[in-house]
């Protein structure tokens, strides 16, 4: 099975970040989390992007806040599909890392999760592995059936005591 790099511009995003391990987890998925960040350490920051795919990764998570740049410099220097988590900024709520993100030149695709929505990128790291992995993708399948059945045992809930006692 292939791998996950989680990646992060720096260890304030950690909080945020360690959601994508704990999916990777949840799968037996392996991966690494590695803070490198675009703008201080592009040198090495590459050298991983460029490497990546040979090391047996087969997606990559990035998460940055701000400029956020690094799944951009990551995707211009990997054939690997790049996930970009917009992390939380303190002037812009996020826009900015957003906007950078999804706004990517053509030719240089990243996909985009949610502000903060690092276990999203997660999932979406195990849906791409679980296309060329049997098992992952049954597990992806099960996981699937478990959200539906905890939705409609909240909805029975609801249903049996009414909104005041649910």
């Amino acid at each position: 099975m292939q791998k996950v790099a989680i990646m992060m511009g720096s260890d304030s995003d950690l909080g945020i970040m360690k959601a994508a391990g704990e999916v990777l987890e949840e799968f037996g998925v392996e991966y690494c989390m590695r803070i490198l960040s675009a703008h201080r350490t592009p040198d090495q920051t590459t050298a991983f992007a460029k490497a990546a795919a040979a090391e047996g990764f087969g997606a990559i998570i990035a998460g940055a806040g701000g400029a956020a740049h690094l799944a951009g410099v990551i995707a211009s220097e990997t054939t690997l599909p790049v996930i970009a988590v917009p992390i939380l900024g303190a002037s812009l709520s996020g826009l900015d890392s957003l906007l950078s993100m999804v706004q990517m030149p053509s030719g240089i695709p990243v996909a985009c999760v949610g502000v903060g929505a690092a276990r999203n990128a997660g999932i979406l790291a195990v849906q791409i592995l679980s296309l060329s992995d049997a098992a992952l993708r049954e597990k992806m399948k099960a996981y699937k059936a478990r959200m539906v059945q905890q939705v409609l045992d909240k909805d029975n809930r609801l249903q049996q005591n009414g909104w005041r006692n649910y």
